[in-house]
């Protein structure tokens, strides 16, 4: 057993973290394609400061990879219920969920947008934040099919990813220590997130 105990020692906690923290990652930005109330901007944020923190090579990589995989798949899924939700004559929950989270003004500035600039409009909407759910909405309402949401996909999910992740590496690098510049991350996320919110409380006032 003595060779077991040795090989544990040698095992560097950055390959503990890496196994654990990747499939976690892709796990819960995977859930919170499907159900938005995961923060997964917030997620990708933090990961990168870890990322950024580590000496393994490719850790950041990794992240914006796992990240990106794990939110197309998720946003392929979703669109997917939503298209069965739209042929179905009871609808389904699924598709109760996106409509419950695209207010009215935001469907029709969509569907605006979706007529004027076509799958452009899918990259931006995974940047602005809330932004995601009216414009699948919106593709549904057109009967796009599901190839064509999957190629608009691709380079949104890969956009976000890079753009939180960044978010990451700017606050890993403001920071020696990894738990602030996670905590720097994630409230600069969350504030981002909170800024939609806010402009309509303004504006309606």
């Amino acid at each position: 057993m003595n060779w077991l105990a040795a090989a544990a020692d040698s095992v560097p906690p950055e390959s503990t973290q890496q196994a654990i923290g990747y499939p976690t990652l892709f796990v819960l930005v995977l859930l919170g394609a499907l159900v938005p109330v995961v923060p997964t901007g917030a997620l990708v944020s933090s990961a990168a400061v870890v990322a950024f923190h580590q000496t393994a090579p490719f850790s950041m990589a990794l992240v914006f990879v796992t990240a990106s995989l794990a939110a197309f798949l998720g946003d392929l899924a979703l669109y997917w219920l939503g298209r069965r939700g739209m042929g179905s004559r009871n609808g389904s929950r699924w598709l109760e969920a996106i409509r419950a989270r695209a207010p009215e003004d935001r469907l029709e500035q969509a569907q605006t947008k979706l007529r004027e600039h076509g799958v452009a409009v899918l990259v931006l909407s995974r940047l602005v934040p809330a932004g995601r759910l009216p414009v699948m909405l919106a593709c549904l309402l057109a009967e796009w099919p599901l190839r064509r949401f999957a190629r608009g996909d691709v380079p949104a999910c890969l956009a976000w990813a890079v753009t939180y992740g960044l978010i990451g590496v700017a606050g890993g690098s403001l920071f020696s220590e990894p738990w602030e510049g996670v905590a720097a991350a994630v409230g600069l996320t969350l504030a981002i997130s909170a800024v939609p919110g806010v402009w309509r409380r303004v504006r309606g006032r």
